[in-house]
Order: structure tokens, then sequence, then C-alpha cells
């Protein structure tokens, strides 16, 4: 038996909101950077809901009870993929998501209604502020902040730069 624990993976931030088109296409470099390094890596969802995007508050409070039932990934990944139904349609449109993937449609309308996620945007939202976040996505990977807002042009091969670098070094 060996004493050794595996290394704790890297971890990713991506601070995001799900009305977000470049968070939308920012999925394609998730999906192969979690290929490349499967439980190497632990790509995690912070919010950042933006002002101009009216129903990103509401989604980033569905995110949470997607998380709280199971399934917050493939909920993400949904509403992401509707970002232009979610921007005319609002706040049905993630409930009609939730039953899609079997969720408790219910407890999301109730949970929209009664704000008890609200706390954990808010707080994703306050840090991502205290770190420099101005637009989504933001991805924080070794203490790194890279603002994909701007331009996804050339960053998963930085990500995968900063990755491959902290992963050595726990060897």
């Amino acid at each position: 038996m060996s004493d050794s624990t595996p290394a704790a993976p890297v971890v990713l931030d991506i601070w995001c909101e799900l009305q977000c088109p470049d968070c939308h296409h920012a999925l394609t470099d998730v999906h192969a950077l979690r290929a490349r390094y499967g439980d190497r890596i632990e790509v995690r969802l912070r919010h950042f809901p933006l002002e101009k995007h009216k129903h990103s508050y509401a989604a980033a409070q569905a995110v949470e009870e997607a998380a709280a039932q199971g399934k917050d990934w493939p909920y993400i990944e949904a509403v992401l993929a509707r970002t232009d139904d979610l921007a005319r349609t609002g706040e049905p449109m993630l409930i009609e998501v939730a039953g899609e993937l079997g969720l408790d449609a219910e407890e999301f309308d109730t949970a929209l209604i009664d704000g008890r996620h609200m706390l954990i945007v808010d707080a994703d939202q306050a840090e991502g502020k205290a770190i420099g976040v101005t637009g989504t996505p933001t991805y924080v990977i070794g203490g790194e902040r890279l603002d994909g807002g701007k331009s996804q042009e050339g960053l998963r091969e930085r990500i995968e730069g900063i990755a491959d670098r902290l992963l050595a070094g726990q060897g």
C-alpha cells in the first residue's frame, strides 16, 4: 500500500454568465481541456452576471439549483447552447431546460422566486470584481487571470501551458 495521496487537481475558475455568447463559445475549450487533462483539472464555473444581460442573474441562480439537484454542468451547457432563447424568454426557458434534463422544474421555479441561491451568486461576483474581472469569460488558473471576453484566440494554449507547468510542479 502506498502512503502517497494523489495530487490535487489544478483548478481552473471560469467567470461566466449564461446569457453570454462568448461563454457559449468557450465550451469548446472546456471540452478540450477536460479531454486532455481528465480529473487532473477541475473546471469550476464562477458567476459573473452582467447588467447588460437581463436574465443572467436568474440564470446564475438556476445553475446553483441545478447543482443542488446534481446536474450543474449538463444544465450549464444546455442553457449556454440557447443564449438567444434566454434573451427572448428569460426564466420560463430556464425552467423548461430543467424539465428537459429531468430536474425538478417546480423546485427551480421556487428557487428563482425565493432567491435561495442569491448569496452564492453575489459572492462569486464580488470575488470576480475584487480580482479584476470585468467581462466574461474570464479564466483564473494558477493565480493568473486570462480575459476571454476580449478574444478567445490562443487562450486554450495559454491555459494548457499554465496547467502543464502546475502539474509538472506537483510531481
